[in-house]
């Protein structure tokens, strides 16, 4: 009998659901408006009255008709006008400080686990390409171009006479092009549920570590840590980095917990944004020095340690702990 009676009421929830579509549809329809700035009183009185209304409608929907298309809607409309009625002001200045001061720091400690565990990764390739190609020498095709090999044997870096081939204004862009379309690669590629940012993080990590152990079996890898050492902190940070944003979308495709897999992929997609808006910066940072400090020999290696520990230290404050300054 208790059974029935719950029936009944299930139908009867389903039913009346069912005869408050025109207002949700009307809701949608307010929120899909695209001219919002100009929303009148009324208008903006009926989207927060509705809004409400329609917080205790998906409530009933989540006990009546869970997993159904009205549930799913209901979630869709519920989760737009939050959007629409929480956002922040649209001052481009003041939405900055935000994701400089609060937003990015919260999400890089929030995923603190996932983070350590991509440069976990990274590192632990690094020390399989090194012992791959210590092992196995003839392998280094693999990592390491035709040119980049036979200069190496003739005693001289690829990197010795980058100077002479173009100016340090052109080389510095041609660097930052390429860091920045790794990184957005090693991100992107996490919409295969997380396993192209696996592949991305290993095959750099990979070929670090060999073309490290290539150059130190001619002595050279000194030389290669001292042309690395002024932007590489920054740059295989920003590429870590990267790639952890790539594994936590990945991880919101496959887990996508109360929300439809759309709505994790847009939530972990504005997360990455907020996180690469502070981040891809400092990839321009590393370009400059890579093209001005990293291939000029006037430079000592105390300067270059200087120059890679301070970059990287600042780095990493402000990724943590944001602009405490700019909170007040």
């Amino acid at each position: 009998m208790p059974v029935a009676d719950d029936n009944k009421e299930q139908r009867a929830l389903a039913n009346w659901l069912q005869q408050r579509i025109p207002q949700w549809q009307a809701m949608e329809m307010l929120l899909k408006s695209r001219d919002r700035k100009s929303y009148d009183i009324e208008a903006v009185r009926h989207i927060v009255s509705g809004f409400r209304m329609l917080g205790s409608d998906l409530s009933l929907a989540r006990n009546a008709l869970p997993g159904s298309r009205i549930h799913t809607w209901l979630e869709s409309l519920f989760l737009r006008g939050h959007q629409l009625i929480y956002r922040t002001p649209g001052n481009t200045l003041l939405r900055w400080r935000d994701v400089y001061a609060f937003e990015s720091p919260a999400l890089i400690r929030q995923m603190a686990p996932i983070l350590l565990a991509t440069i976990a990764l990274f590192v632990g390739t690094i020390v399989c390409g090194w012992l791959l190609i210590s092992t196995f020498p003839d392998l280094t095709p693999l990592f390491a171009s035709t040119e980049m090999i036979n200069r190496v044997q003739a005693g001289e870096l690829w990197t010795d006479d980058l100077l002479n081939i173009m100016p340090s204004s052109l080389l510095s862009l041609s660097l930052m092009t390429n860091n920045i379309t790794v990184s957005i690669f090693a991100f992107s590629l996490g919409v295969f549920y997380g396993l192209g940012t696996l592949y991305i993080i290993s095959l750099n990590g990979l070929m670090l570590g060999g073309v490290f152990a290539f150059t130190g079996h001619y002595g050279l890898d000194d030389e290669l840590f001292e042309f690395v050492i002024a932007h590489g902190v920054v740059e295989l940070s920003v590429i870590c980095i990267a790639g952890a944003m790539g594994l936590k979308l990945g991880e919101a495709l496959l887990r996508p917990g109360s929300m439809t897999r759309q709505q994790a992929f847009r939530k972990a997609t504005a997360d990455a944004g907020k996180v690469l808006l502070v981040a891809l910066p400092f990839l321009v940072l590393a370009g400059l020095i890579e093209g001005y400090i990293s291939p000029d020999p006037e430079f000592s290696l105390s300067f270059r340690l200087a120059v890679g520990a301070m970059t990287g230290t600042v780095f990493w404050l402000l990724l943590v702990f944001g602009l405490p300054w700019l909170r007040h």
